[in-house]
């Protein structure tokens, strides 16, 4: 089943921390290179052990809170952890609604770890939350906690990183709005006996220096067949990166490891080919799987929200690295005002040892609306992870907007179909046939005359292929590849395009598995 999402934007839940504490000296590297060994000796250790979910109950009061009382519990801002006291400052979260699970948060600072306890007082109640205050609040606990850092002005501390209910983390760079999430790890995502979500159980925030721009976060990780020890060094900015470190120890044989996943939604976009009911053209927190292989091939992969689950694979040894992509980020594709989902970021993950073979998994999951969030991506190694093995990850991951930074082809800007009968043909073809239209723009075809020789190159691994080209667009706003593709039966079609100019590849491979039953 799709994660459920609420109609809030991450702001709206954004709530808590506590009370400023005076200067203290920075945590030396070696301090801290000390305290992540102590967290993964304690990880190795909970692993020999059989699983304690760990879900103590929360207090009466706080059970079965609704949303709207839920957002009338709010932070008070005086409070922040280091508040006024450098560059950095933190805040918690409380617990209800949602967050029924609370984590533990300890400081460090001046290689002293302070556990960070529940204080009421930190909090403001409002209207249908007012009566909390009295009630037995004693376990209560947090949800997590949130980051801030001068992203946009220098005069006030942006929230940038979220880290809330226990298995998600969310990045917002500047002039961001929330969108995917990422998580420490899935497992056995889409297989039948269901997925397991390994939970983030505690934190250690370390301080930063007054003038730093980096921030360091550890984290133990448990779950039913493994835990785990993570370490986030986190640099805000105009893009926010993240390097993640991690060691794992494996309870038991875990059928399928998702590295480094990033969670999204797509509702509907240029990939519906069914008509829908909503006033918005596009609906989509992500529009499409970036890859970079580890041969150097880009490969782009539009999103869909299918009729029924699709898992797909994208084989490759040593990635250089995949992300989910907001490529669209023109306010009229979506014409909403409340969600903006022009603004969402896109996000990138890219290893910093090798990875090996395996394959970049794509989930797509059936999902009604845009309150599900129905997209998964992530890595599996060939190599299994056995009961009693450890595992050691290293990548960094950042956010970004429509395009990276580094040098890229051209891309993949738009997917269209339907079908591919032509308007007053007395013999028409079966509905079965399609006719794909794809956009390119950028990379080589950046200002390339019309009368250029530009090719399209396409194949598929069923059906036959009709009416292949390539014709620049108006304005020099790059070049179309469009083809007829008819199916064969009811068996899917997995299309692979490129674009190339006198023999050499100019543009990513546009990969797209057609389904036939998507049609009906």
């Amino acid at each position: 089943m799709p994660l459920k999402r609420y109609p809030c934007q991450a702001a709206c839940l954004w709530l808590a921390l506590l009370m400023a504490t005076p200067a203290v000296a920075e945590t030396a590297p070696r301090e801290i290179d000390a305290l992540f060994d102590s967290v993964a000796e304690r990880a190795e250790t909970l692993a020999g052990r059989p699983h304690d979910p760990g879900t103590a109950e929360l207090p009466a009061a706080l059970r079965d809170l609704d949303y709207d009382t839920y957002r009338q519990i709010r932070f008070r801002p005086e409070a922040a952890l280091w508040r006024d006291e450098g560059l950095f400052s933190v805040q918690l979260f409380h617990t209800g609604f949602l967050f029924e699970s609370p984590v533990h948060l300890h400081t460090v600072e001046s290689g002293e770890v302070t556990a960070l306890d529940f204080d009421p007082t930190r909090f403001r109640y409002d209207d249908g939350a007012a009566a909390l205050p009295d009630r037995d609040l004693t376990g209560a606990g947090h949800a997590g906690f949130r980051l801030h850092f001068p992203l946009n002005r220098a005069d006030y501390q942006d929230e940038f990183a979220v880290f809330l209910g226990a298995s998600y983390f969310r990045l917002v760079g500047r002039d961001q709005g929330y969108g995917l999430s990422a998580r420490g790890l899935a497992i056995d995502t889409a297989l039948p006996r269901g997925e397991e979500f390994p939970a983030f159980r505690e934190f250690w925030l370390i301080r930063p220096a007054p003038e730093a721009t980096r921030m360091t976060v550890l984290a133990l990780l448990d779950s039913p067949s493994l835990a785990g020890a993570y370490r986030f060094d986190i640099a805000p900015g105009r893009d926010i990166q993240v390097e993640v470190s991690a060691r794992l120890f494996a309870r038991r044989d875990v059928e399928r490891l998702g590295v480094a996943p990033l969670t999204s939604m797509f509702a509907h976009g240029d990939t519906t080919p069914r008509s829908v009911d909503d006033h918005r053209p596009a609906v989509h927190d992500s529009d499409g799987l970036l890859v970079r292989t580890g041969d150097g091939e880009w490969i782009w992969r539009p999103l869909t929200n299918p009729r029924s689950l699709r898992v797909s694979s994208l084989l490759d040894r040593d990635p250089g690295g995949f992300g989910l992509v907001q490529r669209e980020r023109d306010f009229d594709r979506y014409l909403d005002l409340e969600a903006r989902y022009d603004r969402r970021p896109s996000q990138w993950v890219e290893p910093l040892a090798p990875w090996g073979p395996g394959q970049v998994q794509l989930v797509e999951i059936p999902a009604p609306d845009e309150t599900h969030d129905n997209i998964v991506a992530y890595w599996v190694s060939d190599t299994p992870l056995r009961a009693g093995e450890s595992r050691e990850l290293h990548y960094r991951t950042r956010t970004f907007g429509a395009d990276l930074a580094e040098p890229t082809p051209a891309r993949v800007v738009r997917t269209r179909q339907g079908w591919g009968g032509v308007p007053g043909d007395p013999n028409p073809p079966p509905r079965s046939r399609r006719h794909f239209m794809v956009d390119f723009a950028g990379g080589e075809l950046e200002g390339l005359a019309p009368d250029q020789p530009v090719e399209a190159e396409l194949s598929t691994s069923r059906g036959e292929i009709h009416h292949l080209q390539a014709r620049p667009l108006p304005d020099g706003r790059g070049w179309r590849a469009s083809f007829r593709l008819d199916p064969e039966g009811q068996h899917s079609s997995d299309l692979r395009l490129q674009l190339r100019l006198h023999d050499n590849v100019i543009s990513e491979t546009w990969n797209h598995v057609w389904h036939p039953d998507e049609q009906r």
